[in-house]
């Protein structure tokens, strides 16, 4: 298959942080209230929909008509939605930067909305200037592992499969990666993630 020369990076979990317990921990305090309006409410399948497309208007109206004793805390979710995203993951920028350093060209793919992406994003600069294009779920209306995203991601990033190295914390999206083509590999930590780039002949 010869040597990769590219690497495409998932961003939550993989080089960020994201859990929306950062955010709802600071608004409420009784740990048995945390845990059911997590579980319940803003359960990972109704946030799901931001990362195919669908505005937080839409979906956060329908919540707030489902749970309107809630509708404050839901209404947080948007214009608070950073707070969900505290830090990087550790280890993660100094690949970054040490890729970039080496030439090794930089994308990335990853499930988001396209509204939060565009008012998070500008805080990460430095991290994501060095990437040479993102692929942002919610802007597609496609969503990871659906075989049309890594297509078209491909394509955008004048790749063919063998060229990358995709990294990804879900086995579901490693699967699809792997689907199409690309070298994928299932995101650990820093640590075993260099090692792979190593052995790929990316990093020394």
């Amino acid at each position: 298959m010869g040597t990769p020369k590219a690497v495409i990076f998932d961003v939550g979990k993989v080089l960020v942080e994201w859990d929306p317990r950062y955010l709802y921990e600071r608004l409420i305090e009784d740990d048995q209230a945390l845990e059911a309006f997590l579980a319940h409410v803003v359960t990972r399948e109704w946030h799901f929909q931001h990362d195919a497309g669908r505005p937080f208007a839409e979906t956060s109206a329908e919540l707030s008509a489902q749970y309107p004793e809630h509708e404050s805390l839901i209404a947080a979710w948007g214009p608070r939605f950073n707070e969900t995203i505290p830090h990087t993951v550790p280890g993660m920028p100094e690949i970054v930067r040490e890729l970039d350093a080496a030439g090794v060209p930089l994308f990335a793919i990853t499930n988001f909305s396209g509204e939060f992406w565009r008012a998070w994003v500008p805080h990460y600069a430095e991290l994501f200037d060095r990437f040479r294009d993102v692929v942002v779920s919610g802007d597609e209306k496609l969503v990871k592992p659906d075989p049309a995203i890594y297509a078209l991601a491909l394509e955008r990033f004048g790749l063919s499969g063998p060229d990358a190295v995709f990294v990804d914390d879900s086995p579901a999206n490693v699967a699809g990666a792997r689907d199409a083509g690309i070298r994928a590999v299932l995101f650990t930590g820093a640590e075993d993630f260099r090692a792979e780039l190593v052995r790929f002949g990316l990093l020394s």
